[in-house]
C-alpha cells in the first residue's frame, strides 16, 4: 500500500510542467526532422527551421518553446489502494503544483487563464485552475497524464455527431482544412470515436499524451480498424497539402492518434482535436517513494540544423516605412522587420473599440497610423532578457476589428500567425495595407529579435497589455499583401495540384 505524500504529489506536477514549457519531446523532434528532411516546399521547410532551431534554444536557455504556455489539462488514476499524507484534496494539490510551475522566478510561464469567461475574464494571475478528470483505479499508485495546451490549437477542435453509416475518414479530411493553419502545423490530430459527444473529446485530447509511432505502425501493419483510420487519415491530410503553419508543402501531420469506446447503435460521436508544434505533455507515476522527476532528454537528440535570418530576405525600417512600400511587397516575401511596433490582442482591440465608440482618446503613446502592430502576448523576461518568449498568436480572432485598425487609426499593417478571414482579407485589400506572418512555435527565437520593450497602455490586461517593440531583423513572411492575394489560399493549392498531379510523389514514411 503506497502512502502518497502531498509535497511529492505539488512538486512531480510543477516539475513536469516546467520541464515541457523548455524540453520537446525527442520522437516529436525526430518526426519534424525527418519531415524537413524530405519537404520540397521551401517556405514550408524554412518554418519546420525555425521550429527546430527554437527547440533547441529552449532546451538550452530552459525557456518556453511557445509563449501561450497552455492550458492545464490532467488526466489522473488514482489507485484505490493508495493511502494519503495530505491536508488538501487531489485537486487542490494538483492546482497549487500548476501555480508553483508557472510562478516559477527562474522560468515564469505565462498566465492565461481568465475566470468569469462570459463576463469580466478577469486573469488568475497563475494559470489555475487546471482542467482535470480524475478515474478510480485498482492498485497502489497514481498515474497522471498532464499537458499544457495552447489556446491556439484548442480553439480549432472539432466535434461531429455523424450517422454511423458515414465515413470517419471523410469527415475528418473534409474537415482539416476548414480549421486554417492556427493550430500550428505540423502537429498531430487526436481523434476520439464513440460514446458520447464528451466521450469523444476527451478520448481525443487523451490521445494525444501518445507517442509519436506512425511510422512503426506502418512498418509492422495495421491490426485493427483503428489503426487502419489512422494510417488512411495521416496520408489523405498530407496530401492535402497544407503544410506547416499553413504555407503549403508535404508534411501536416506527424501523426494521427485515435482512441475509441463503444457507443449508442444510432451514434457515431467523433471529435478531432490538434496538437500544435509546441505538443507539451508529460507522464507522472507516483508509487510513494518521493516526487517524480522528469529525465531531461541529451542535446545530442536535436538535429544539427541551422537557420540563417538573412537570406534573400528584404530589410524593412519600421519607422520610415510608407504605404508605397507596403504596397511593392508580394506574397510570399521574407522580410526582416527593424524599428518600432506596437502589440495587441483581442482584450486590447476590444478596448480601443470601447474607447473610439465613446468619443474618448487613445491613452497616450498609442498611435497606430502609418505603424504595424503585433499579435502578441510575452512571456516576462528574466534575468538579463527585454521580454521573454513572444511568438505571433492566430490572427483570425482580430478579423472583426481589421477595418477599424486601418480605417479609423490608419493602421499600416499586422504581424501574426497563420491566415486571416475574409473579412480581415478585404480590409487589406480596401486599405492597401498587408498582413505579415511569424512562425507559431519559434517563440524563443522570434523574442532574439526584440531589442527593447516597455507596456505603454493597459497594463491592467497582463500579458494582453499593449507593448512597444523595438526590434531588429525580425522575420516575417508576407501572407496577405495590399492586392488581398494570400499565400494560406494559394500555398495549399499549389502544393494539392502537385500531390493530385503525382508531379510529386508523396514520401511520408521512410
Amino acid at each position: 500500500m503506497s502512502l502518497i505524500r502531498q509535497d511529492d504529489l505539488i512538486d512531480s506536477v510543477s516539475d513536469a510542467l516546467q520541464f515541457m514549457s523548455y524540453y520537446h519531446p525527442k520522437d516529436y523532434i525526430d518526426a519534424v526532422y525527418a519531415a524537413w528532411q524530405r519537404e520540397e516546399s521551401k517556405a514550408a521547410k524554412d518554418a519546420m527551421t525555425q521550429i527546430l532551431v527554437n527547440s533547441r534554444m529552449c532546451a538550452e536557455g530552459k525557456r518556453p518553446i511557445c509563449q501561450d504556455t497552455g492550458i492545464v489539462t490532467v488526466f489522473v488514476k488514482v489507485g484505490m489502494d493508495v493511502t494519503w499524507d495530505t491536508k488538501m484534496g487531489l485537486e487542490d494539490m494538483i492546482n497549487e503544483g500548476v501555480r508553483r510551475a508557472y510562478t516559477h522566478p527562474d522560468n515564469p510561464l505565462r498566465a492565461s487563464i481568465l475566470e468569469d469567461p462570459a463576463g469580466a475574464r478577469r486573469n488568475t494571475r497563475d494559470n489555475t485552475p487546471a482542467v482535470i478528470h480524475t478515474e478510480l483505479v485498482a492498485g497502489d499508485g497514481i498515474d497522471i497524464q498532464i499537458a499544457a495546451k495552447g489556446g491556439g490549437s484548442e480553439n480549432k477542435s472539432k466535434l461531429a455527431m455523424l450517422n454511423p453509416s458515414q465515413s470517419i475518414a471523410d469527415w475528418v479530411v473534409e474537415t482539416v482544412p476548414t480549421m486554417g493553419a492556427g493550430w500550428c502545423p505540423p502537429g498531430m490530430l487526436g481523434i476520439g470515436i464513440g460514446g458520447t459527444s464528451e466521450k469523444a473529446a476527451l478520448l481525443a485530447k487523451r490521445s494525444l499524451m501518445d507517442p509519436v509511432n506512425i511510422q512503426e505502425l506502418k512498418e509492422r501493419g495495421p491490426g485493427s480498424r483503428v489503426e487502419e483510420l489512422r494510417l488512411e487519415i495521416f496520408e489523405r491530410v498530407n496530401a492535402l497539402g497544407i503544410g506547416a503553419q499553413g504555407l503549403g508543402g508535404l508534411t501536416t501531420v506527424v501523426d494521427i492518434k485515435i482512441l475509441d469506446h463503444p457507443t449508442h447503435a444510432a451514434s457515431l460521436p467523433v471529435a478531432i482535436i490538434p496538437n500544435c508544434a509546441a505538443t507539451r505533455h508529460a507522464h507522472i507515476h507516483l508509487d510513494g517513494s518521493g516526487p517524480y522527476t522528469q529525465t531531461p532528454p541529451s542535446l545530442d537528440d536535436w538535429p544539427a540544423v541551422t537557420w540563417d535570418a538573412t537570406g534573400d530576405s528584404k530589410r524593412v525600417d519600421l519607422d520610415s516605412i510608407t504605404p508605397e512600400e507596403v504596397q511593392s511587397w508580394n506574397p510570399g516575401d521574407t522580410l526582416l522587420l527593424s524599428g518600432k511596433m506596437l502589440t495587441g490582442r483581442d482584450a486590447a482591440h476590444k478596448r480601443i473599440k470601447s474607447l473610439l465608440e465613446k468619443g474618448e482618446p487613445l491613452p497616450d503613446g498609442v498611435d497606430f497610423n502609418n505603424r504595424f502592430i503585433y499579435y502578441v502576448g510575452p512571456v516576462d523576461p528574466v534575468r538579463d532578457e527585454v521580454v521573454g518568449p513572444a511568438g505571433p498568436t492566430t490572427s483570425t480572432r482580430m478579423d472583426s476589428f481589421t477595418d477599424m485598425m486601418l480605417d479609423t487609426l490608419g493602421l499600416l499593417g499586422m504581424v501574426g500567425k497563420a491566415e486571416r478571414g475574409p473579412v480581415a482579407i478585404e480590409g487589406i485589400k480596401k486599405h492597401k495595407a498587408a498582413y505579415l506572418m511569424a512562425v507559431g512555435g519559434a517563440a524563443y527565437l522570434v523574442s532574439k529579435a526584440i531589442t527593447e520593450s516597455r507596456v505603454v497602455a493597459f497594463e491592467d490586461l497582463g500579458m494582453e497589455a499593449i507593448h512597444e517593440f523595438t526590434v531588429k531583423d525580425m522575420p516575417v513572411t508576407v501572407a496577405v499583401d495590399a492586392t488581398g492575394t494570400s499565400v494560406h489560399q494559394t500555398g495549399p493549392a499549389l502544393w494539392r495540384g502537385k500531390l493530385e498531379s503525382g508531379e510529386i510523389k508523396p514520401v511520408y514514411f521512410s
